[in-house]
């Protein structure tokens, strides 16, 4: 009995703080809810045919009621919350795999550049149909995080169909304590920079001003490619400031919930670090949220050609309430807006430009290629450049071709921001 007066204060609290007084017929449709949870309650616990605490069975019902709301609502255990709030720190442990729950089928939606999980292969919209030979079938988010995810070293074996496949495929994967690197760049060409944010943690805008600022010392910018392709999202605050740091003014996102009185609006501020050379963005299937943001902000203001496909379309917010024993309820409050008024749930940001990605020839062809390609450097004793800085421009050259080569939708990318000054003048 002291259980069900806990859920009527708990739950009386709650509608006094979020909604008008109910009515009387209102309040008695409570109390018969709230009766009948302690009818069973009392029932599974006195009869089931295997002892069960109070305790597991609260627990069990809280969370089967916020899980039943939509994919991205969940109880948090205390050691859930706490593996959470790591995440977003930018530092875990696990294979590096963005997930999702689509209609039941536990989905991929991106995994993390340079991880296990991205090193093994896996795909944005990958269907994970087993864990360690368990099915995920009746499996919630959150299990089958907590079974993904486990100490450095060891392996966990996902049964994969990918997007395209008929035929799944086993993969084992060892898991590693995955250290985010959020913000990559490369000089594509003199004055070019591509930069590559995979994820939105605490410290990605600072480091991606950082970077932007580190590159301008050696050259003049002239253009930027910003590749959100793959980046599962992350912080609402750091997808403003990125927004922020190419937009000088008006709103970059705003979000609204049940009330539409509390609507919420983001808006970019006057800052010295604001970029204003011509901007291409790339996304695909396995931009979301915090990536759908940017993209969307960018778009609406003109700022920005964006290029690819069409992005994940997962547009909604999750509000983090903390409660006294460590656990955690995170719960789906609002959806997202861009400038414009346009909601990126379950549509996703639709490119400027629709460009499919082409996968590069296979490795060993590539290798069989290398293999009949003889350069001056690869004779034996041949005489070393002795200007170190010259080798690193050469080296850096390199590398910013074969990343061209092997990306055509960053080709495109490229040639687009060259253009884009002379496609204004047209205008």
């Amino acid at each position: 009995m002291r259980i069900a007066l806990w859920f009527v204060t708990f739950f009386l609290l709650f509608t006094l703080t979020v909604s008008p007084g109910p009515t009387m017929a209102a309040k008695t449709d409570h109390f018969e809810a709230l009766k009948r949870f302690s009818q069973v309650l009392d029932m599974v616990e006195s009869y089931y045919v295997k002892p069960v605490t109070r305790k597991e069975l609260i627990d069990n019902s809280i969370k089967g009621m916020i899980e039943q709301l939509d994919p991205h609502s969940t109880y948090l255990m205390p050691e859930d919350y706490k593996e959470m709030q790591e995440d977003t720190s930018g530092k875990f442990s696990g294979i590096g795999i963005e997930i999702s729950m689509d209609q039941g089928r536990l989905t991929c939606v991106s995994p993390i550049e340079d991880t296990p999980a991205d090193k093994a292969g896996m795909l944005p919209g990958d269907l994970i149909l087993e864990i360690n030979g368990e099915s995920t079938q009746d499996m919630t988010l959150m299990d089958a995080v907590k079974r993904i995810r486990g100490k450095k070293g060891t392996t966990v074996n996902l049964l994969i169909l990918h997007k395209e496949s008929n035929k799944p495929e086993e993969v084992a994967i060892v898991r590693g304590t995955i250290p985010i690197v959020s913000v990559k760049t490369q000089s594509l060409e003199d004055g070019y920079l591509y930069l590559r944010l995979t994820k939105f943690h605490e410290s990605t805008t600072k480091n991606m001003r950082e970077k932007i600022a580190e590159y301008q010392k050696s050259h003049t910018l002239k253009g930027v490619v910003l590749d959100l392709r793959n980046n599962p999202g992350g912080l609402l605050g750091q997808a403003v400031s990125v927004s922020d740091t190419f937009i000088d003014n008006g709103i970059i996102v705003y979000i609204q919930g049940k009330d539409k009185a509390n609507r919420k609006d983001f808006f970019a501020a006057k800052n010295s670090n604001e970029v204003k050379v011509p901007l291409v963005v790339l996304i695909n299937a396995g931009s979301a949220s915090a990536s759908e943001i940017v993209a969307g902000a960018l778009q609406d203001h003109k700022r920005a050609l964006i290029v690819g496909e069409r992005s994940f379309g997962k547009g909604s917010v999750q509000t983090i309430v903390p409660m006294a024993d460590g656990s955690a309820i995170k719960l789906t409050t609002a959806l997202y807006y861009t400038p414009n008024g346009r909601s990126i749930q379950a549509k996703g940001i639709e490119p400027d430009l629709k460009i499919p990605f082409v996968a590069p020839p296979k490795d060993e062809e590539k290798a069989m290629r290398e293999r009949f390609t003889l350069r001056e450097k690869d004779l034996s004793r041949h005489l070393e450049n002795g200007d170190k800085s010259k080798k690193d421009k050469d080296l850096d050259a390199e590398k910013a071709k074969e990343r061209l080569e092997r990306d055509n939708q960053l080709r495109m990318a490229l040639e687009l921001v060259k253009s884009l000054p002379k496609l204004k003048q047209i205008k």
